[in-house]
């Protein structure tokens, strides 16, 4: 089966990545793409076969919560994914609260964004093979379909989830910057470790890179959380 997508996106480049992203993805297939929650809800009426939006929280003329609530209350029934840079937890809680079945923060790559799209498309399949009444083990399974867990062998070779939270705890909790022997020294790795993960948060988009001057001795990297 093939689900049709609809990228509700307000920045052009963006729309246009996230579509070229859809349309690589052999199960999936762009149905539209909006800039505008207004857009949004006209190409909806146009179109009843709409299985997945990709729905970004920050649009022109009004908040993706509320498009959301729009949608459900006349409704619709198209399962949500959040594509935002927003990171505010009230947000995430209430997007949560209102049936978004995945929540992806910009920036991401493309494998991240296919992880998503893989396990919607698992869960849909898994889907179709019940009939009208489950029982407990086959709800587990659906839930775990959406909700997969991150695994170590996801990342990069030799970097885990467990020093990559504290990598990225310590930067976000350090506005002014940090340098890998920052890190290093706070999180009790080696500089060279330190450096390893803070290279993959920002190859993933999550910090900038900058220098830092002082000293005799060649500037450092700094990163900074976005």
């Amino acid at each position: 089966m093939t689900y049709r997508v609809l990228v509700v996106e307000d920045e052009p480049i963006a729309a246009q990545a996230h579509a070229s992203y859809v349309s690589r993805l052999p199960d999936f297939e762009v149905a539209g793409v909006a800039h505008t929650g207004r857009a949004a809800l006209e190409l909806l009426a146009r179109d009843e076969v709409v299985d997945l939006v990709l729905l970004d929280m920050n649009l022109p003329d009004g908040h993706g919560l509320d498009l959301l609530r729009h949608l459900r209350a006349a409704g619709r029934t198209s399962d949500v994914i959040a594509v935002s840079s927003a990171r505010e937890l009230d947000v995430v809680k209430q997007a949560v609260a209102q049936g978004v079945v995945a929540y992806l923060i910009k920036p991401f790559t493309f494998a991240g964004f296919r992880a998503k799209l893989d396990s919607y498309a698992d869960y849909r399949r898994q889907l179709a093979q019940h009939s009208t009444a489950v029982v407990q083990a086959e709800v587990d399974a659906l839930i775990g379909a959406l909700h997969p867990a991150t695994r170590d062998d996801q990342l990069p070779k030799g970097l885990t989830l467990s020093t990559l939270a504290l990598v990225t705890r310590s930067v976000r909790e350090t506005p002014g910057g940090s340098t890998a022997s920052d890190i290093a020294e706070r999180v009790g790795t080696s500089r060279v470790t330190a450096r390893r993960y803070l290279e993959h948060l920002s190859d993933v988009g999550l910090v900038s890179r900058g220098q830092r001057y002082g000293g005799a001795g060649r500037p450092e990297v700094e990163y900074r959380w976005r």
